[in-house]
Protein backbone atom coordinates (compact mmCIF):
# COMPACT_ATOMS: atom_id res chain seq x y z
CA UNK A 1 0.00 0.00 0.00
CA UNK A 2 2.91 2.36 0.71
CA UNK A 3 4.25 1.95 -2.81
CA UNK A 4 0.82 2.64 -4.27
CA UNK A 5 0.61 5.93 -2.38
CA UNK A 6 4.11 6.91 -3.52
CA UNK A 7 3.34 6.09 -7.16
CA UNK A 8 0.01 7.95 -7.13
CA UNK A 9 1.40 11.09 -5.47
CA UNK A 10 4.45 11.10 -7.74
CA UNK A 11 2.27 10.75 -10.84
CA UNK A 12 -0.07 13.49 -9.62
CA UNK A 13 2.88 15.78 -8.90
CA UNK A 14 4.42 15.21 -12.32
CA UNK A 15 1.10 15.82 -14.04
CA UNK A 16 0.57 19.03 -12.08
CA UNK A 17 4.03 20.33 -12.99
CA UNK A 18 3.47 19.48 -16.66
CA UNK A 19 0.07 21.22 -16.60
CA UNK A 20 1.52 24.31 -14.86
CA UNK A 21 4.41 24.48 -17.35
CA UNK A 22 1.97 24.40 -20.27
CA UNK A 23 -0.24 27.10 -18.72
CA UNK A 24 2.72 29.40 -18.10
CA UNK A 25 3.83 28.97 -21.71
CA UNK A 26 0.31 29.82 -22.94
CA UNK A 27 0.18 32.88 -20.70
CA UNK A 28 3.56 34.12 -21.87
CA UNK A 29 2.61 33.63 -25.54
CA UNK A 30 -0.64 35.53 -24.92
CA UNK A 31 1.21 38.35 -23.18
CA UNK A 32 3.64 38.53 -26.10
CA UNK A 33 0.80 38.82 -28.60
CA UNK A 34 -0.96 41.46 -26.51
CA UNK A 35 2.22 43.49 -26.16
CA UNK A 36 2.00 44.25 -29.89
CA UNK A 37 -1.57 45.57 -29.51
CA UNK A 38 -0.36 48.89 -28.04
CA UNK A 39 -3.57 49.40 -26.03
CA UNK A 40 -5.90 49.32 -29.06
CA UNK A 41 -8.87 47.05 -28.31
CA UNK A 42 -9.44 46.07 -31.96
CA UNK A 43 -5.77 45.33 -32.47
CA UNK A 44 -5.79 43.34 -29.23
CA UNK A 45 -8.54 41.10 -30.62
CA UNK A 46 -6.71 40.87 -33.93
CA UNK A 47 -3.49 39.79 -32.22
CA UNK A 48 -5.30 37.10 -30.21
CA UNK A 49 -6.79 35.79 -33.46
CA UNK A 50 -3.33 35.77 -35.03
CA UNK A 51 -1.94 33.88 -32.03
CA UNK A 52 -4.64 31.24 -32.51
CA UNK A 53 -3.75 31.15 -36.20
CA UNK A 54 -0.06 30.67 -35.36
CA UNK A 55 -0.92 27.75 -33.11
CA UNK A 56 -3.06 26.26 -35.87
CA UNK A 57 -0.31 26.65 -38.45
CA UNK A 58 2.28 25.12 -36.12
CA UNK A 59 4.57 28.13 -35.79
CA UNK A 60 7.42 27.17 -33.46
CA UNK A 61 7.83 29.09 -30.20
CA UNK A 62 11.26 30.44 -31.12
CA UNK A 63 9.84 31.83 -34.36
CA UNK A 64 6.69 33.20 -32.70
CA UNK A 65 8.01 36.65 -31.63
CA UNK A 66 9.21 37.53 -35.13
CA UNK A 67 6.05 36.11 -36.70
CA UNK A 68 3.80 38.11 -34.38
CA UNK A 69 5.82 41.26 -35.00
CA UNK A 70 5.44 40.81 -38.75
CA UNK A 71 1.69 40.21 -38.42
CA UNK A 72 1.31 43.25 -36.15
CA UNK A 73 3.03 45.39 -38.78
CA UNK A 74 0.48 44.20 -41.35
CA UNK A 75 -2.44 45.34 -39.18
CA UNK A 76 -4.50 47.98 -41.04
CA UNK A 77 -3.66 51.40 -39.67
CA UNK A 78 -0.40 50.37 -38.04
CA UNK A 79 2.32 52.98 -37.76
CA UNK A 80 5.10 50.77 -39.12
Amino acid sequence: MDYFIIVVTTAAGLYFHWWLFRRIRQWSDRDLALSFAEGDERKRQYMLEQLARARGEGIKRRELPAWLEQVAAQYPGSRA
